[in-house]
């Protein structure tokens, strides 16, 4: 931060931004508070100007989202803008107070202060590409489409199984959308009986099932249903209708993003003429590792973009929960499991590891030895992921995919 004349700090908020500005001395100049259109952070970004006397280079921003479009505008008017964790800038507060208070102008001055003192905990933020952009928002639908999918599903199957609980012997209704398909042409235990077999084989054809065969599941719906006190029957059609029609819109849905974020790589994989434009080489070696599929390659891409373009291991590990917290003190140590990450990145981690132990032998074999020292599943998983992305950070460094041919002629 060497020459840094103003230090900026932006409390972020839906409706309005509280801004603080200090001097090289850590003085305030201006506090404000700002509204969150268009008008106002162009109006932002001109006052700053103006305080720093059309010089843009001696004033640095600090807020704690690199998302906003008060960032956008800011940087698009070439102000360098810099984001802190939230969970450091709480710590930070503690430095201007001893009671824990809190509001959006002591925020603010907390953001500028830290930046003057700790720039080290800030990270700049960079332009991103436009794809980038569209993968990451993708990315966060196909979790948000799951969640739903995943709480609908388990409405519908406590339906089911208050008035034909037989319709699980055939599959899963959060995973077999066949399944689902059945129930909306025959929602109640009667109609499902009362199914023909043509209906049955169309159904299944269309869903590609072959482990059964419609006679399969007519004998299942066959079985004797549960005796129900009348009116529960119909109550349940009601409600099963309604669900079925919710659940079949979202597997649609998770169809569709899928589908989208598998184009969206595509196109980031494709060469560019930008000798800066790094990213399709990095889809291409991050793709070929074992259990890098659509979704966990989105996952990383969006979640852990700078720390890939700047081939940070060490970032990355903490961004993903694999580095494991140690805390000592005197004769007490204790290693526990890192929480202060990102859950989507920790989340996508688990799988790839889960996936990777299949695939690959020497993970397999180190996976059994930490569970034959006392490890749990996860924490062996864990280490797994910890391996990987620290032989993936070698691979981006010298521009190589994954051949595990290489990497057991290397061990030998």
């Amino acid at each position: 931060m060497d020459g840094v004349k103003f230090y900026v700090g932006i409390d972020w908020g839906s409706a309005t931004h509280q801004v603080c500005v200090l001097n090289a001395e850590r003085k305030v100049v201006e506090e404000k508070s700002w509204a969150h259109d268009g008008d106002a952070n162009a109006a932002l970004a001109d006052r700053l100007t103006t305080v720093a006397e059309g010089n843009i280079a001696d004033v640095v921003v600090g807020i704690e989202t690199p998302w906003s479009a008060i960032v956008d505008t800011l940087m698009e008017r070439g102000f360098r803008v810099f984001h802190i964790n939230p969970k450091q800038l709480d710590r930070f507060r503690d430095r201007h107070t001893a009671a824990g208070a809190k509001d959006d102008r002591r925020d603010a001055l907390v953001i500028a202060s830290s930046l003057s003192t700790d720039d080290q905990a800030f990270h700049q933020v960079k332009p991103s590409d436009p794809k980038l952009i569209v993968l990451r928002e993708l990315s966060h639908i196909w979790d948000e489409l799951n969640v739903e999918q995943r709480a609908v599903a388990g409405r519908l199957y406590a339906q089911v199984l208050r008035v034909f609980p037989q319709v699980f012997e055939l599959g899963s209704v959060y995973t077999d959308q066949w399944l689902v398909a059945l129930l909306t042409i025959a929602p109640t235990p009667e109609q499902l009986r009362m199914l023909t077999l043509a209906k049955v084989r169309k159904v299944l054809k269309d869903h590609g099932v072959r482990k059964l065969t419609a006679e399969d599941v007519r004998n299942t719906l066959g079985k004797r249903p549960l005796h129900l006190a009348p009116g529960v029957a119909q109550a349940a059609q009601t409600h099963i209708a309604m669900l079925v029609s919710r659940l079949q819109l979202l597997n649609a849905q998770l169809r569709e993003t899928k589908t989208a974020i598998s184009k969206a790589l595509d196109e980031l994989e494709e060469p560019s003429n930008d000798p800066n434009r790094i990213e399709h080489r990095d889809v291409t070696i991050l793709r070929s590792l074992p259990g890098v599929g659509k979704i966990v390659a989105a996952t990383m891409l969006s979640e852990a973009r700078e720390a890939l373009q700047q081939r940070d291991y060490q970032r990355l590990r903490l961004l993903a929960g694999v580095a494991p917290v140690t805390k000592q003190s005197g004769k007490s140590r204790s290693v526990s499991m890192r929480r202060a990450c990102s859950r989507r990145l920790r989340s996508a981690m688990f799988f790839f590891a889960s996936v990777f132990v299949r695939e690959e032998e020497r993970a397999r074999a180190l996976y059994a030895t930490h569970r034959a020292r006392g490890a749990s599943h996860g924490r062996a998983l864990r280490t797994i992921a910890d391996r990987a992305l620290k032989m993936l950070v070698s691979m981006l460094q010298t521009g190589s995919v994954y051949d595990p041919t290489r990497r057991a002629i290397a061990a030998a």
